[in-house]
């Protein structure tokens, strides 16, 4: 891992007691996964959740699974924070 990848991903544990590890293991976990099936993403949501010791209202997870389901998903950064702030 360059320097610059380990300052991202310090920085990501310092902001969000996420493990580095912990997202390999999320993103290997989906790299063949279907966005379409309602039970995936739903499962993925409430994952990151707990990963992030945030909970999530059932209101906001079904609007996020939603969104995905129906590849309804901002495509830059800026537009996607704005869409978990509401």
């Amino acid at each position: 891992m360059s320097d610059k990848q380990s300052n991202i991903f310090s920085q990501i544990k310092n902001k969000t007691n996420i493990n580095p590890n912990d997202i390999f293991k999320v993103a290997n976990s989906v790299q063949n996964a279907d966005f379409s099936d309602e039970a995936t993403v739903r499962d993925l949501v409430n994952k990151l959740s707990q990963m992030a010791n945030k909970p999530i209202s059932k209101e906001k997870e079904d609007k996020l699974v939603q969104a995905i389901t129906q590849n309804k998903i901002p495509k830059d950064m800026n537009t996607l924070g704005q869409s978990f702030k509401k």
